[in-house]
């Protein structure tokens, strides 16, 4: 009786709860499967990458769409930070649209797509600058220089005043000589001599002619 009684209370005992199940747990503390990851979704940045993928038909499979959602998490900010290939993020949110996946599968998507990321690149920094650095203010424009002063005319010299020219008068003659030597006069006897004289060579003079 005791042990049919104890095989019933055994029977009626309430059932013991069931052990957790085990939890996987990395054994390198998941730093294997980050750096897959992290390789991963940096080879989106390359747009020939997706177009491999797309024709492989990669982006048929329901799992791997799952992935690529699940995989959003790299963008947040504890994990962008380890990322050197930003456009992976870019091309990580088209990939969640279908009509883009379908897209990529053409050769002449796949090319645009490569050649507008290039040009993203080469004009990034300088529009990027145009935003960030502060223009400078624009330059007061220089006033008109003021127009040369004439050089002053050259001081003319006052003239001085010419007195007025005095014709010089020639001077009273002197004295014209008596034609009386010494000036004897007229009527003295040396006088009448001389008349003789000459009266004495005009006869002279005649006869010789």
């Amino acid at each position: 009786m005791a042990s049919s009684s104890s095989s019933k209370e055994t029977h009626n005992a309430p059932d013991t709860p069931a052990s957790p199940k085990s939890i996987y747990k990395d054994p390198d503390d998941g730093r294997q499967r980050f750096l897959l990851e992290l390789e991963f979704i940096q080879c989106l940045a390359n747009p020939t990458y997706i177009h491999y993928l797309a024709q492989n038909r990669y982006f048929e499979d329901e799992a791997f769409i799952a992935y690529l959602k699940y995989l959003q998490y790299w963008q947040r900010p504890e994990y962008m930070k380890f990322i050197m290939y930003p456009h992976c993020l870019f091309f990580l949110e088209l990939l969640q649209n279908a009509n883009f996946r379908d897209a990529m599968a053409h050769p002449g998507n796949k090319e645009l797509a490569h050649r507008q990321q290039f040009f993203f690149w080469k004009n990034y920094r300088n529009n990027r600058l145009k935003h960030i650095l502060p223009r400078p203010l624009p330059e007061p424009a220089p006033a008109p220089a003021p127009p040369a002063a004439a050089p002053p005319p050259p001081s003319m010299q006052p003239v001085p005043p010419v007195p007025p020219t005095t014709i010089a008068m020639p001077a009273a003659p002197a004295s014209a000589l008596s034609p009386m030597p010494y000036g004897m006069p007229p009527g003295s006897a040396l006088a009448k001599n001389d008349m003789r004289n000459t009266g004495i060579d005009r006869r002279k003079r005649k006869k010789e002619v």
